[in-house]
């Protein structure tokens, strides 16, 4: 058994910015809800694109959310995860949505329209990792790519 190794601000940045899938959690009135999404980060936020009509969409604004990323290597029995938490807000400022569109504009592999743009402005970004071995290119076999 390994030990838990905690993250870096710095090395957690990287890890959520070089990921382009991950999953968005709300708490509802039914209680919590998690639904994956595509992302990306756009300076200090992690910006993901949702249906208007959808239960993110509908959420209290003023509660807050949690997006989560993580790697498991099952062969060598390795994994880390990192997780961003702070206030969603949608994104409808023009001059902020072009700036998106330009840094990496989220992708959405779900069907159906998807034009809510939301912002996950984070106050508190943290990971883990464990297990051994970790090298720049097997702690996120995939990358984004421009």
């Amino acid at each position: 058994m390994s030990e838990v190794e905690e993250l870096a601000y710095s090395k957690c940045r990287s890890l959520l910015a070089g990921g382009v899938f991950g999953r968005v959690a709300v708490c509802t009135q039914d209680g919590p809800r998690i639904f994956p999404v595509n992302y990306s980060v756009v300076g200090e936020t992690v910006i993901f694109r949702t249906s208007p009509y959808g239960v993110v969409a509908m959420h209290d604004w003023r509660s807050p959310l949690a997006f989560e990323v993580d790697h498991v290597d099952y062969a060598e029995h390795r994994g880390w995860s990192v997780l961003a938490v702070g206030p969603g807000e949608r994104v409808e400022d023009d001059e902020e949505l072009d700036l998106i569109k330009r840094t990496w504009d989220p992708r959405p592999w779900a069907g159906g329209a998807r034009p809510l743009y939301v912002r996950i402005e984070w106050t508190e970004l943290t990971g883990r990792r464990l297990g051994g071995g970790w090298t720049h290119q097997n702690e996120m076999p995939v990358r984004r790519q421009l």
